[in-house]
Formats: structure tokens, C-alpha cells, sequence
């Protein structure tokens, strides 16, 4: 595999904003996530985070500015032109978003079979199924329903459906929202599995601190299965974390984890000391 291009944008805002009925959800907000780097986004209910995932995802047009995926400007796409792009997104949508009425092995290669782009051969279908739900130690739950998980399960075979098409671009919406904390750290754990193994850029959403915490001080060991601290030298993962905050849809901080822990901005203060 490739080593990750640090300079090569992977998502870029270019003073997006987005409003709904006159009120702003995003306003004027510009950012670049490059190969292989970690996106931690925060900020207070309504703030804008998760219309700031959809944007890039191409669900939501931005009303004003520019969003690049894959350095292709897809603000104007059609919905055809976006498969392709969307093909090459993994997403992990709040609470889930399993289709109940689908066993888990229907779940998670959904992607590959119903996304025109992806033109998995169907003789690979399954094995790529049992791999993605092997990576998230959920083997055998291939004939189970949703209904059967519990809730932590049901997160882990989100996050298998996500990755089953090894997408470059990975977007998480509230990933451990209403976990224990053992099971969230379980789901995070498992986000900084992929990230590492794959290179993947990874943007997440979350309202809790210890998730960017782990994100940005973690990595994950090939060699032992277990995630251990990571340094800032050579490309560690800490060096490879930027924190966002927004508030009332503007991106009011940008930049790594010791200058976020340093701010006295009262707002951005309120989300740090949040670690329990």
C-alpha cells in the first residue's frame, strides 16, 4: 500500500455555507482534510456538525461556496455524477441507520451490490462480507437481524458496512452516542483500527472528548491487535489529528489537540473538560 500523501486534500470546504429557512447551519466554513489524517469535530446540539458530514457526502448542496471530494468540485453534480464519488465514502450514520427488515450479511454488502460503481463480482461478495464483520469481531452474526443486536453490536456492523467497500474517505456521525463507556471505547478503538491499517482520512462527529482523546494519542498495533500510544514523530497519529469546533454553523477552531486544551475560549473550554 501507498503511504498517505500529507499535502494531497482528500475533502475540501471553500467557504461553504448552508442555511434552512434563513437560519445558518453552516456559515462561510473553509477546511482541508488530507490523506490519511483524523477530523475530530465538535461542537454544542445544532451547531452544524452533522450537516457538515452530509455536505460532504454530497446529501446536502451547499448554498453558497464549494465542497472538493477527491479534488472534484461535486456542489453542482447531478445525482448520477455523485455514485461514483459517494462510491469511494464510507459513512456511519447516527443510530445506525441498519435496515431492519435485512440480516446482517444483507446489511453490510449492501454497498457492494446496489452501488453501481463499486462492480464488486458477486463470487466476492460474501468473503468481503465475512472480512468486514471479521474486522469488527462480529463473525457470526451474518443470519441475525438488527433487532437481535444489542446496541453496541449494532454500531460495530454500521462501521462493517462502512468499510467493506475500503473506502479512502470514512465520515462518522456520533459513533459511540448512547454507549457504555466500555462499548464506546470498543467503537472508537475499532475507527482507529481502520484508519491505521487502511490510511483512510477519517471525520468524526462526537460530543465526547475521550473519543478525540483516544483518536488523537492512539494508534493501532499490527503486530499485537491492540491500540497503544502513538508519538508525535513520523507521522503519528497525534500529529495527524486536527480538532474542529463549531458553533451556530461557524468553524470557530481549527488545529491540533494541545492548542484546543490551551484555549480559554469558555465554548471551546466546556467541550475539553468534558472527559468523564
Amino acid at each position: 500500500m501507498m503511504p498517505a500523501d500529507p499535502q494531497k486534500p482528500v475533502l475540501e470546504f471553500d467557504r461553504v455555507s448552508v442555511s434552512f429557512d434563513g437560519t445558518p447551519a453552516l456559515a462561510n466554513v473553509s477546511f482541508r482534510a488530507c490523506e490519511g489524517e483524523s477530523r475530530v469535530i465538535m461542537g454544542a446540539t445544532g451547531s452544524g456538525k452533522t450537516v457538515l458530514l452530509k455536505t460532504a457526502l454530497g446529501l446536502q448542496r451547499p448554498d453558497s461556496g464549494t465542497v472538493y471530494v477527491f479534488g472534484q468540485d461535486i456542489s453542482r453534480m447531478s445525482e448520477r455524477e455523485l455514485f461514483e464519488i459517494r462510491s469511494k465514502i464510507g459513512m456511519l450514520f447516527q443510530e445506525s441507520a441498519l435496515f431492519d427488515s435485512l440480516n446482517i450479511e444483507e446489511n453490510v454488502s449492501y454497498p457492494l451490490l446496489y452501488q453501481p460503481s463499486i462492480q464488486c463480482p458477486k463470487a466476492e461478495v460474501l468473503p468481503r462480507v465475512r472480512e468486514a464483520l471479521r474486522f469488527v469481531e462480529l463473525e457470526g452474526t451474518l443470519a441475525k437481524f438488527p433487532s437481535e443486536l444489542s446496541g453496541g453490536m449494532r454500531r460495530r456492523a454500521a462501521i462493517a458496512r462502512a468499510v467493506v467497500t475500503q473506502p479512502p474517505l470514512l465520515l462518522y456521525d456520533s459513533p459511540t452516542a448512547g454507549l457504555d463507556p466500555i462499548t464506546a471505547q470498543t467503537i472508537v478503538s475499532l475507527i482507529v483500527k481502520e484508519r491505521d491499517l487502511n490510511r483512510t482520512t477519517t471525520l468524526i462527529v462526537t460530543y465526547r472528548y475521550q473519543d478525540g482523546n483516544l483518536v488523537a494519542k492512539f494508534r493501532y498495533n499490527s503486530e499485537n491487535g491492540n491500540l497503544e500510544p502513538a508519538g508525535n514523530r513520523n507521522g503519528g497519529a497525534a500529529s495527524r489529528t486536527t480538532f474542529m469546533i463549531l458553533s451556530e454553523g461557524r468553524l470557530i477552531f481549527e488545529g491540533p489537540q494541545d492548542e484546543l486544551e490551551a484555549s480559554r475560549d469558555p465554548y471551546i473550554a466546556k467541550f475539553v473538560k468534558q472527559r468523564g
